[in-house]
């Protein structure tokens, strides 16, 4: 809980105080005009959401989780590179099937952005589930670590391409 040692002084914005949201961000994102996709990481799975913008608040179009990933049949941690690809592939699905079409813009939020980490894996998922993301190559992980061939599990391979089929034959 935080003390408020001044009562005259209001913050208009609370969220910028707590380091939650960068405002200045946020505007050039909403000025685009287009669906947001929102991708959020912690240490044991992603999120992926895509939303519009309301002048009561955002509104969630679909959304989808790593844990997601469990109904499906991966039974690998959620918290990895491959996990990160086919949840942004399973949101990219969900989607379309949504009537999500056009591009979509990238909302990374505050996250430390690396090239190559999961954040850019989920990325390469919405692309390859079929959204439209204006971003260069360069910044996705290899083809070896998007198919788990880094993973020292040794039915990973089968796993991952059991579940890719079966987001790949969702309507």
């Amino acid at each position: 809980m935080v003390k408020n040692l001044n009562k005259n002084r209001i913050f208009k914005y609370n969220r910028r105080v707590r380091g939650q949201t960068n405002y200045h961000q946020r505007l050039k994102l909403l000025k685009s005009k287009l669906p947001r996709c929102v991708i959020r990481k912690s240490n044991n799975g992603m999120l992926v959401q895509i939303t519009t913008y309301q002048s009561v608040g955002d509104s969630i179009i679909t959304s989808a989780r790593a844990r997601d990933l469990v109904s499906l049949g991966y039974t690998l941690h959620t918290g990895n590179v491959v996990a990160a690809y086919l949840t942004g592939m399973l949101a990219a699905k969900r989607a379309l099937n949504a009537g999500v079409t056009g591009e979509v813009i990238i909302d990374f939020g505050l996250q430390r952005i690396q090239y190559g980490n999961r954040l850019f894996a989920a990325v390469k998922g919405l692309i390859d589930g079929g959204l439209n993301v204006k971003v260069g190559e360069g910044v996705f992980p290899t083809d070896e670590r998007l198919n788990g061939e880094h993973l020292s599990s040794k039915d990973a391979q089968k796993i991952i391409s059991s579940v890719k089929t079966k987001i790949g034959g969702m309507k």
